[in-house]
């Protein structure tokens, strides 16, 4: 089965659509058909309303964090926005994980789709099972690269700096690689 012909939008979360709060989802898979897999999970949360006007980074092969011995991740980012606060959105975007096939690993262990809610607009949530904006995502250029594609602007709540200057500053030299999945 072929796959549609992909592309690449990129828009600022500025430039979004003002309904709804701008959102910022960092989505990955080394396991099956990795943009499959991905992009079964936009659509997903697309058509459960989770998320709206998507925009879809570039597409990256990423060295895996944690373990080496897995093969490399396909990772891009999504700027959209939601009417489901943030709690609710992680919870869609644990749901889309089980949809898609996501089954139960170690940490940083390979895995089918993993979807990150990594900013949700100026909200911070740290309930012990919910942390937004993500708590690692500025040390991680898998998530900063691509999401620097989509909303370069977009500011983290918490360190007061943008998306782009978080990536400007991160110390993470793992190969973060664009590539064309029409091609490859």
């Amino acid at each position: 089965m072929s796959r549609p012909k992909l592309r690449h939008r990129a828009t600022t979360a500025k430039a979004m659509s003002n309904t709804g709060t701008p959102v910022l989802l960092s989505l990955g898979s080394n396991v099956g058909d990795s943009v499959s897999n991905i992009l079964a999970a936009i659509d997903a949360l697309q058509t459960q309303g989770a998320v709206a006007n998507v925009t879809l980074s570039r597409w990256y092969r990423t060295e895996p964090v944690g373990y080496a011995d897995q093969p490399m991740f396909v990772n891009v980012a999504v700027a959209a926005t939601t009417v489901l606060p943030a709690v609710e959105l992680v919870q869609a975007c644990k749901h889309v994980e089980r949809f898609v096939g996501r089954t139960l690993t170690e940490r940083w262990r390979q895995r089918e789709i993993d979807v990150d809610v990594i900013l949700v607009g100026d909200v911070i949530v740290n309930d012990g099972d919910v942390c937004v904006p993500h708590p690692r995502m500025h040390e991680r250029m898998f998530v900063l690269q691509p999401s620097n594609d989509v909303a370069p602007t977009m500011i983290h709540p918490g360190l007061g700096k943008s998306v782009q200057q978080l990536m400007n500053d991160c110390a993470d030299s793992a190969a973060v690689e664009c590539f064309d999945p029409n091609t490859a």
